[in-house]
């Protein structure tokens, strides 16, 4: 009788090995290919990417030279400013680094920020523009943002600043150190984007803009942000200037994320009054700036900025 239990186990026992080793194969597989379509067939990894290692590299100005910025944001800014034509509006006075990652909010950039000045980024000046919408939610981008911007004890950090459940930690934890796991998701929309017409304005309508909260509301969530932000810029030398761009009917956002900052000692930028450009200047998501609006969003920008950091200077010689 043991015998025969012996002999029917040992055969359980090597599907089992054999199951365990073709799941493990398709596991590196899948790791592997992904790794390859991200670095040669990914356009958003490709830029961030060099964005992010361009300003690794930023460091203060020395005299007669242009002030360095690092200016970084989400989709509002990437649609929104021609950043060539940014840089060589301001040339003589900014040397101007982005890094652009769509749907990207206030937790994506604190920590990218952190892990940018821990690796020696060190700019005169950091640029934070992604919406206020953007700047009140609670989330971080679940794919490029955990693989660029942490490293593993900022996912952890992050899972727990959001407290989030241990599925969910789980998943920006594996977002962080695995390729497929990361890219999941633009898979699945690349895949969609191919076989539903207009999957992108879909996907808008099914997740409308926000409301901006009642002020009390507002300042609860904004002012922290702001001060942490500020504390984090300055512990490295650096300015915080909130960039704020514009959004259809987000004239008292602005008005409130402008008093917000105000409170927390952080100087807003607002190159141009939401109130004053049409639906004409959007896209047909009337979320971002068409070519047209960009045009105008990025002189005003190129205006007014090199304008407000040469006031400060002016005001505050440290």
């Amino acid at each position: 009788m043991p015998s025969s239990i012996s002999s029917s186990r040992h055969p359980a026992i090597i599907y089992a090995k054999v199951l365990f080793g073709v799941c493990l194969a398709l596991i590196v597989s899948f790791e592997f290919l992904s790794d390859y379509l991200l670095k040669h067939h990914s356009e958003t990894y490709t830029r961030v990417s060099r964005q992010y290692a361009d300003a690794l590299q930023v460091r203060p100005a020395k005299p007669g030279e242009p002030m360095s910025v690092l200016m970084v944001g989400n989709s509002l800014l990437m649609e929104g400013i021609d950043v060539d034509r940014l840089q060589k509006l301001t040339s003589s006075q900014l040397h101007i680094h982005p890094i652009f990652l769509e749907a990207t909010g206030y937790y994506d950039w604190l920590y990218a920020l952190q892990r940018l000045f821990r690796e020696g980024s060190r700019p005169q000046v950091v640029v934070l523009g992604v919406g206020v919408n953007s700047f009140l939610s609670n989330g971080v981008r679940q794919d490029y943002a955990p693989l660029l911007f942490f490293d593993l004890k900022d996912a952890a950090n992050v899972a727990s600043d959001l407290n989030l459940d241990n599925t969910a930690k789980s998943n920006l934890l594996l977002a962080h150190s695995s390729v497929f796991w990361d890219t999941r998701s633009v898979i699945r929309m690349q895949i969609l984007r191919h076989t539903v017409p207009h999957c992108r304005r879909l996907f808008l309508l099914l997740k409308p803009q926000s409301a901006t909260p009642p002020p009390p509301e507002f300042a609860a969530i904004a002012n922290p942000r702001l001060q942490k932000l500020r504390e984090l810029c300055a512990a490295y030398g650096a300015k915080l200037i909130i960039l704020v761009p514009p959004t259809p009917s987000s004239e008292d956002a602005v008005h409130q994320m402008t008093l917000a900052a105000r409170r927390a000692g952080v100087e807003t930028l607002v190159p141009v009054d939401p109130a004053v450009l049409s639906a004409h200047y959007y896209q047909p998501d009337e979320i971002h700036l068409n070519s047209e609006g960009a045009a105008i969003f990025t002189v005003a920008l190129a205006r007014y900025l090199p304008r407000q950091l040469a006031h400060e200077s002016m005001v505050s010689p440290n």
